[in-house]
This record gives structure tokens, sequence and C-alpha cells, in this order.
């Protein structure tokens, strides 16, 4: 358990290194969804049932910000999920975002995807919101992978 532990920050510590010297800190990627991340997009007879949740919950996930940004985005995500009749899905899909969808971990699926890694919890500046604005799709339905 130790060496997976050490074998786990050493990976993390190159790619924090890696990812300095090739991007610039500054530069966001145009926003892409894929959909519920390693989740279902709907149920077997709906299979698009909360797409527009989880679209949506990508896209500020996308643009990163503060801590509490990112559980108010949580919690969008859990009562629009329940309001299309699923609140068992939407407890389910908590625990998956409160793991998974830490900034601290260099996923596909972490808070402030659209920056590259490492991009940690914090205030997006005026510079970076008017990047945001820029790369705002016309429909968020627009934008999926």
């Amino acid at each position: 358990m130790k060496k997976l532990l050490f074998s786990m920050i050493v990976i993390c510590i190159t790619l924090w290194f890696f990812n300095f010297s090739l991007f610039d800190r500054n530069t966001l990627t145009p926003f892409i969804s894929d959909g519920c991340s390693m989740f279902p997009d709907g149920t077997i007879k709906q299979k698009e049932l909360w797409l527009n949740c989880c679209i949506q919950h990508d896209y500020e996930y996308w643009q990163g910000g503060t801590y509490q940004q990112k559980v108010a985005s949580d919690q969008a995500l859990k009562i629009c999920v329940t309001d299309v009749g699923q609140p068992e899905i939407a407890a389910l899909m908590m625990t998956g975002v409160s793991v998974g969808g830490t900034a601290y971990l260099p996923t596909k699926f972490r808070w402030g995807y659209g920056w590259p890694y490492p991009r940690l919890y914090g205030a997006l500046s005026i510079e970076e919101q008017k990047k945001v604005k820029a790369l705002q799709p016309l429909t968020l339905n627009n934008a999926i992978d």
C-alpha cells in the first residue's frame, strides 16, 4: 500500500512539472463535454434523461473556480437529476463528483479541466473570466463529445 501511495505521489508530481514546462498556465481549452463522465446519461428507456444536467455541470467544471463554486455546482447537479425524477441516481452522482471531481487529480473531468493541470481551487481573475466568456459555446448541447 505504501508503494502504491508513493507511486501515485511521484506520478502526480511528475505530471505537475511536465505540464508546467509545456503549457501556458493561462490557456483555456474550448469547452467540450463527455456527458455524464463515467456514468450513464439516462435510463435504459430514456437514454438521455439527465444528460442536460451533466452538460451544465461539465460547463461549470470546465471553468473551475472556488471550492464553494464546486459545491454549488454539485448541488445543482443533484437538484437537476432529482427534478427529472431520479433522486436515488442524484445521490449516487453526488458521491461520484465529491470524490472524482476534485481539482487535485489530473483527470479529464476534474474541477477546472479546461485549464492545464494543476488548476486548483480559486476565484477566476478578470482576464480568466474574459477567456471563459470568449470560449462559451452558443448552446451547451453543441459541445458534447
